[in-house]
């Protein structure tokens, strides 16, 4: 087996090392952590049983017999601690409630954010997490905390921004506010990050596995795992794959730029070439008003999902521009493993995996190599509440991959 690249100096991320590893392995043996570890079986067993103690693990019977005392084999006590996500957007605010293995155990959703101000939507927020917790009827105790993720959140800041909301919400630092009403620790991220984080928890998915999770909403994000934790960059704004630009004489962008993706290929530019179709608006019932973006979209994605012409080419357009894209991550990264998320790929996400996979395979640097995997992640639209309810998880659980954040470069 491969060893971790580091357990940390100090006894609670070595711990926490410990706790990963029998994550990723869903069953293991001590004999097998102290050989991905590097520690001596006596280390291991005593940091096993303080996890036994605090009912993290659970033993789960025995390994094959190998000719002399069989092996007890450990694995995550699902139902030991629980975690509430929140992925705030303009459409929808999703809130899922997660046990410890990943696994949704309470959902709510209810109206966005649209031009909504803080100062109403914090509130609403507290209260919605309390008709949640009802609904659970979990161990207060049990629950570790909540994560919240949003679009275009710029941790190095100190502040949250959002891409996609009032100005307002510019300047406005939600996980304080929340953790204030609450009483419970808040974390947040961007969406794209936490989706990331969450495909990696729930696929139990190793330390040593790098990949990728391109997240559509309303734009683009890319959350990155490299080594067990997100890539953060200089000031933790790492995966802007919306201003990736793949036309230089394309349309304007309202960062300042040319032809990125997200003129070319969001659901905004789609719904705007659907508009433009004579008859399309009609026929699918198109609003055409900036508030349901999200749902003129869905509406041409599940018409070309169900393979009707004008839609499909539409939404074809959109993925060859997308492939282009994550091409060039690929070629940069040498990633052999991404993940489509977020609620823009539910109803045509084969759509892009299809385009993405046949473009990288044609043309990659790196085909002769390896293969690259593309996959649709679940739960798809709920990605970023999975997530961030992972994210809660390990800031409490696993200080060793906890989300640094470093102050932004002046």
């Amino acid at each position: 087996m491969r060893a971790v690249r580091s357990l940390g100096p100090s006894a609670a991320r070595t711990r926490s090392a410990i706790l990963d590893m029998v994550r990723s392995s869903g069953t293991v043996s001590r004999i097998e952590l102290a050989e991905m570890s590097g520690l001596t079986a006596a280390s291991i067993t005593r940091f096993v049983k303080s996890l036994l103690d605090d009912r993290l693990l659970v033993e789960t019977g025995y390994g094959d017999p190998t000719g002399g005392k069989r092996r007890s084999l450990l694995e995550l006590n699902p139902r030991a601690r629980y975690a509430v996500g929140l992925s705030l957007d303009v459409a929808r605010l999703s809130y899922v409630v997660v046990d410890l293995g990943g696994e949704v155990v309470g959902q709510l959703v209810s109206p966005g954010i649209g031009q909504s101000t803080p100062s109403v939507t914090v509130p609403r927020i507290a209260d919605e997490l309390e008709m949640l917790f009802r609904q659970v009827d979990l161990p207060v105790e049990d629950i570790v905390g909540v994560g919240v993720a949003g679009a275009g959140l710029d941790l190095g800041t100190g502040v949250d921004g959002w891409s996609a909301t009032t100005d307002e919400w510019d300047s406005f630092a939600v996980q304080e506010a929340l953790q204030k009403r609450v009483g419970l620790p808040v974390v947040r991220d961007n969406d794209a990050a936490c989706a990331a984080l969450g495909q990696y928890w729930t696929g139990r998915i190793p330390a040593t596995q790098d990949f990728a999770t391109l997240y559509m909403s309303l734009g683009f994000g890319m959350g990155l795992m490299v080594g067990g934790g997100v890539s953060r960059g200089a000031s933790s704004n790492v995966g802007e794959l919306g201003h990736m630009v793949v036309d230089i004489d394309g349309p304007e962008c309202w960062c300042g730029s040319r032809g990125c993706l997200e003129m070319l290929a969001a659901p905004r530019a789609v719904v705007r070439r659907a508009l433009g179709s004579p008859g399309l608006a009609a026929e699918l019932g198109l609003s055409g008003d900036e508030a349901h973006v999200r749902q003129d979209f869905d509406a041409v994605a599940r018409a070309a999902a169900e393979g009707r012409e004008r839609p499909r080419e539409l939404v074809e357009d959109s993925a060859r521009y997308v492939a282009a894209a994550v091409l060039s991550v690929v070629n940069l990264l040498d990633l052999d493993l991404l993940y489509l998320a977020g609620p823009g790929f539910v109803d045509a996400g084969a759509i892009y995996v299809r385009h993405i996979r046949e473009r990288v395979a044609r043309v990659a640097r790196i085909r002769a190599i390896h293969s690259v995997t593309v996959e649709l992640s679940t739960p798809g639209a709920d990605a970023a509440a999975s997530g961030a309810a992972t994210l809660a998880l390990q800031h409490v659980l696993m200080p060793h991959a906890r989300v640094r954040r470093e102050p932004a470069r002046s």
